[in-house]
């Protein structure tokens, strides 16, 4: 089965993910791009617990998510895949990966995050280059927390 969605959120595994995500997408798996994610056991088993047991939890460090997300379409369920920012996106297109569709649901606030889209996306300078690249890249995005709220539009947002 096919990625179905790939979701910048730098909760990562949380409770819109697993309520509203996983059963819109009718996903069997999450597969989690994160490095800082990978090196951090603790972490790891926070999201574990997080995730419903019937939901195949994939946790990956950037260097192993190229293969195994350019291969995912021969296999099982469909795949959710959850990034913690848009650097990571940028690398996973810069090393050949294919995202045709992005949505960004939740880049919460922090210090030098001065542009604000809706209610849980904030952004610096660095994020509005690295949409910028994605949309020139071929990418769709859409900033979106839950299924059920209407797409925004980031790069009409960020000119």
């Amino acid at each position: 089965m096919p990625i179905t969605l790939y979701r910048i959120d730098d909760r990562l595994v949380h409770g819109q993910v697993v309520e509203a995500w996983v059963p819109y997408l009718k996903a069997g798996e999450i597969a989690v791009v994160s490095d800082d994610l990978s090196r951090d056991l603790m972490r790891q088993t926070i999201m574990r617990f997080a995730a419903p047991e019937d939901i195949a939890l994939r946790i990956l460090p950037l260097s192993e998510a190229p293969a195994y997300l350019s291969a995912a379409d021969a296999r099982g369920p469909n795949i959710l895949v959850l990034l913690p920012g848009l650097a990571e996106a940028v690398e996973l297109i810069k090393k050949g990966v294919k995202i045709s569709r992005l949505n960004v649901g939740g880049m919460h606030y922090s210090a030098g995050k001065n542009l604000s889209i809706g209610r849980a996306i904030f952004l610096n300078d660095a994020d509005c280059a690295a949409l910028r690249f994605l949309s020139d890249s071929g990418v769709v995005m859409e900033g979106r927390g839950v299924p059920s709220d209407g797409p925004l539009n980031l790069i009409e947002a960020i000119s």
